[in-house]
């Protein structure tokens, strides 16, 4: 590393390429999520034992915010009339033939408070989802 021009700091990259930084915050949800997934899988396992153990068949995806122009059915979670996520059905024989959640990160992360109660929301809200999707009470989900 050499000083910047005026001798006073450092120049080049705060970091080498080569070490890892912290992740984005985005990333930090997406693994949240994904950590939630697989924690409802186990509990789906120790409860119901191999009929719903595996949610492979379900896509989960992530979205900024949820589109502007929505109606809002039965469908989607919402606190105080913003959708926090929404599942989309399957339809065979097309492109979307599996089910689909989609949870909205900045409405999420707006309303929780702290990394905990954030924690708490994205398991929720999953819970509800997918207790809708299964045909399952919530119950059954929650861990």
């Amino acid at each position: 590393m050499r000083r910047d021009r005026h001798g006073r700091g450092m120049r080049g990259p705060l970091a080498p390429g080569a070490l890892p930084l912290r992740r984005t915050p985005v990333e930090e949800f997406d693994a949240l999520v994904m950590e939630s997934v697989v924690a409802i899988e186990r509990r789906l396992a120790e409860t119901l034992g191999s009929k719903f153990t595996d949610l492979r068949h379900i896509e989960f995806a992530v979205d900024e915010v949820p589109p502007e122009s929505q109606t809002y059915d039965a469908d989607i979670v919402e606190d105080r009339g913003v959708p926090l996520s929404k599942l989309y059905p399957a339809q065979p024989g097309t492109v979307a033939a599996a089910p689909r959640i989609v949870l909205y990160r900045r409405p999420i992360e707006l309303r929780a408070e702290s990394k905990p109660d954030m924690e708490s929301l994205v398991r929720s809200v999953l819970v509800e989802q997918l207790a809708s999707l299964l045909n399952l009470p919530p119950e059954d989900l929650e861990f």
